[in-house]
């Protein structure tokens, strides 16, 4: 018989809601015993809704509660090291929604605090856009068919930030986002996945295209920090170049894509449809296949429990891992 494992959630915002709490609940023996969000209200209708046990006034009574023995963080990022160290530290398993931290820095803290306690699990949520595509993405690479990869694109772009009268949001405040840029940071951890060497930055450039915008707490008018395009080129270790391109201010259905070029085949990864383009040298663009056993789905929830009772390596995402995307990420918001 497996032990019961009890589960605290610090913070129950949209992704906790939609994955960790019916995730956890479907899962023999795992108890969802207490939750604190942003005020007592809100945690008593996760409690109503998904069959908490209970709320706690704070997140340190989630960290310290002897019931626990794990705390999933579904803070924004200015959070996730203050509350994983703690956690760590009081003997508990961390699951942190992404991104891992405000800044590298922290999350440079997050790591050390779990390398001092290895018997604990520490696992980040990951990027979720192309796990089902990821096993035959890298099959791809590493049996030659795509050839050696000369340019990598990125393309996300949208039209959610084109609204000057639409307030701004914590993804847009460096008091709750830290220095996490647009979606960069998502699409970086896939292609830290794909490819194992690191990759460095060349030049940004990045705009504000509204200035100001309403507070979306206080309702005063504010300074927009964080840009609402970006524009970014690197390179990686063995000399492929990188072409990010992210928006929120672009009209129309926007674009959603992974673009590698080889010197076989380009593969296109269109991350909306969920779907593989290969073209041949000289060939038309045809959808691959992706067989149905390399479709890996969602199941963060299944890994971490997996881990904490088997001693499962942490695969998606380890503090790690999430380090790598951080020291991109700070290379960018430095060069901006």
């Amino acid at each position: 018989m497996s032990m019961p494992i009890g589960i605290g959630f610090v913070g129950a915002g949209g992704n906790t809601r939609l994955r960790h709490l019916p995730g956890f609940a479907s899962i023999k023996d795992v108890r969802l015993v207490s939750v604190a969000n942003r005020s007592e209200e809100s945690s008593l209708r996760v409690v109503r809704e998904f069959g908490v046990e209970k709320t706690a006034p704070d997140w340190r009574a989630v960290v310290e509660d002897p019931e626990v023995d794990a705390v999933c963080i579904g803070t924004w990022p200015y959070l996730h090291a203050e509350v994983s160290m703690a956690a760590l530290k009081a003997g508990k398993h961390v699951l942190t929604e992404a991104r891992m931290a405000a800044n590298l820095p922290d999350a440079e803290l997050m790591l050390a605090t779990a390398e001092a306690h290895p018997d604990r699990v520490a696992q980040i949520v990951p990027s979720p856009f192309t796990l089902d595509l990821d096993s035959t993405v890298i099959g791809l690479i590493e049996t030659g068919r795509l050839g050696e990869i000369k340019e990598i694109f990125i393309d996300h772009s949208h039209a959610a930030l084109l609204d000057p009268e639409a307030p701004l949001t914590w993804r847009q405040d460096p008091q709750y986002s830290g220095i996490n840029l647009l979606t960069m940071g998502i699409y970086q951890e896939i292609i830290d996945r794909w490819f194992p060497d690191l990759a460095s930055v060349l030049a940004v450039q990045g705009h504000i295209a509204v200035p100001h915008r309403k507070h979306w707490e206080t309702g005063e008018q504010t300074s927009v920090r964080l840009p609402d395009c970006l524009h970014i080129l690197g390179r990686l270790e063995r000399g492929t170049l990188l072409n990010y391109h992210f928006s929120g201010i672009e009209p129309g259905p926007g674009r959603n894509e992974i673009k590698l070029v080889g010197s076989r085949a380009t593969l296109r990864v269109d991350v909306g449809q969920g779907k593989l383009l290969l073209a041949e040298a000289g060939g038309p663009e045809k959808e691959f296949d992706i067989p149905e056993e390399s479709r890996r789905g969602w199941r963060v929830e299944e890994d971490f429990i997996d881990s904490i009772r088997n001693g499962t390596p942490v695969r998606l995402t380890s503090f790690t891992d999430g380090l790598r995307y951080m020291q991109f990420t700070q290379k960018v918001f430095e060069s901006l």
